[in-house]
């Protein structure tokens, strides 16, 4: 089926031609004719199959249908929200690709970078604004941004913005959108619990699922290592000096780990980059820049960080630190085989992974295949990380320096009668109590003058 028969602009026809598309996949077979319909949209499918333009091109058409009037001010129309930074990013370059013969601004409002361009940019008037649901809070919170003209709004990676707790600040935004509106919802994986939470932001919607839900790419081969946690660096090294790992991906579970792994890698002479949220935002661009240039191999990442990742060619995703979710599996491995093309996912599992894996096994349907790595020693200890480069809690912790003895003679400590001395008391068979000095007292004896103390 060509794009022409989806009902679109020609000037997104146009744009779409020159981008090197042909046919458009079944997400936006199945996606596109709702939305130039007008009907709120659940749209589920496995990662890469296209889901950014099965709404950013119904939507450019419908805009483009009815454009701003020449001389007044634009006014936000549309407004996608996304979780992490990277993805505003490639989200905005599909805008612009698709938009490219469409009198459309588009705005990016996302953190980790200065505030005033994105505030001049809401304030010039865009069509089109792409954000994260934090920063873009931050500024509607100073007045920066008017949605009251708002006709289309877009949750995308819907399922990961709203468990990654971006559900208050999702709902205050919406709260200020005209209640008449279309609203779309797309991503990879979409649990029973966010399904029902979505009924808040949509009106009938109707669902477009391809695919078993939560299934990963069929496309994608899939294999097991099981290794101790301590061989993990020495295993991956060993495997990437096959070359036919020419673009791997490569997910930890922290960022502290994420840098571990880089270190060792750029140690054995294998170009690697990082991607996680404590790299400022000029870095994080960088690094993906690098990879998808080639001007690096590995690149490693979290999470979080890699929902943006939209790149093509990667040949191999490495489950650095297994995950402990089913969607989180779905999400890594959709990496590579995009776009029906063939790639490998590559698993370390220690023995405390074996329930996740054989909970994953049960979902899929399927086994997954275990390998051995040639010419590995899985028996010889590995070479110690230098201190500064192991985990923290494994790091021995330093000593306190003892004060010095202090100079001079010493006065022993001088007592208030009115506050007497803890005194310690060893009773037989009892270890050491040291009495209270607001302890009880009782007098006994005639009354001479004098006292004895009894507990």
């Amino acid at each position: 089926m060509p794009f022409r028969s989806l009902g679109l602009d020609d000037r997104i026809l146009q744009a779409i031609r020159e981008a090197g598309y042909t046919e458009p996949t079944p997400i936006q077979v199945a996606a596109v004719p709702l939305v130039l319909a007008g009907h709120d949209l659940i749209g589920v499918a496995q990662t890469g199959t296209g889901k950014t333009a099965a709404f950013t091109l119904p939507l450019l058409t419908l805009m483009a249908a009815s454009p701003p009037p020449p001389g007044g001010k634009r006014r936000t129309r549309a407004l996608v929200l996304a979780p992490t930074r990277e993805l505003v990013v490639q989200i905005e370059e599909n805008v612009s690709a698709y938009g490219k013969h469409v009198p459309l601004r588009i705005a990016k409002v996302f953190g980790g970078v200065g505030e005033r361009p994105q505030i001049e940019a809401l304030r010039a008037g865009a069509d089109v604004v792409i954000a994260t649901p934090g920063r873009l809070m931050d500024l509607m919170g100073q007045g920066h941004a008017d949605f009251s003209a708002l006709q289309y709004l877009v949750l995308d990676e819907a399922d990961r913005m709203l468990d990654m707790g971006f559900v208050p600040a999702i709902r205050r935004i919406v709260k200020v959108l005209p209640r008449t509106r279309q609203t779309l919802l797309f991503s990879a994986t979409l649990s029973r619990e966010v399904e029902v939470l979505t009924k808040e932001f949509q009106h009938q919607p109707k669902k477009v699922e391809i695919g078993r839900r939560n299934n990963p790419a069929e496309t994608v081969a899939q294999f097991i290592y099981e290794v101790s946690q301590s061989h993990k660096p020495t295993l991956l090294a060993h495997l990437l000096r096959d070359h036919s790992l020419n673009m791997v991906l490569v997910f930890t579970r922290t960022k502290h780990g994420a840098d571990r792994v880089a270190k060792r890698l750029v140690r054995e002479g294998i170009s690697t980059a990082t991607l996680h949220a404590n790299r400022s935002q000029n870095q994080r661009l960088k690094a993906l820049q690098d990879f998808k240039s080639g001007a690096v191999r590995v690149l490693v990442a979290t999470d979080i960080a890699a929902r943006g990742i939209d790149v093509d060619g990667i040949s191999h995703v490495v489950n650095f630190d297994f995950p402990p979710h089913v969607e989180d599996y779905v999400h890594r491995i959709g990496r590579t085989g995009r776009a029906n093309a063939v790639g490998d996912a590559i698993s370390f599992v220690m023995p405390e992974d074996m329930g996740a894996l054989r909970t994953l096994e049960r979902f899929i349907g399927r086994g997954i295949v275990r390998r051995h790595a040639e010419g590995f020693d899985y028996r010889t200890p590995p070479p110690r990380e230098a201190p500064d480069e192991r985990p923290r809690q494994q790091q021995r912790p330093q000593q306190r320096r003892q004060q010095p003895p202090p100079r001079g003679p010493q006065r022993p400590p001088q007592h208030s009668r009115r506050e007497p001395q803890q005194n310690t008391v060893t009773t037989a068979g009892s270890r050491d109590q040291t009495e209270s000095p607001k302890a009880p007292l009782r007098q006994t004896g005639r009354s001479t003058g004098r006292r004895s103390r009894r507990w």
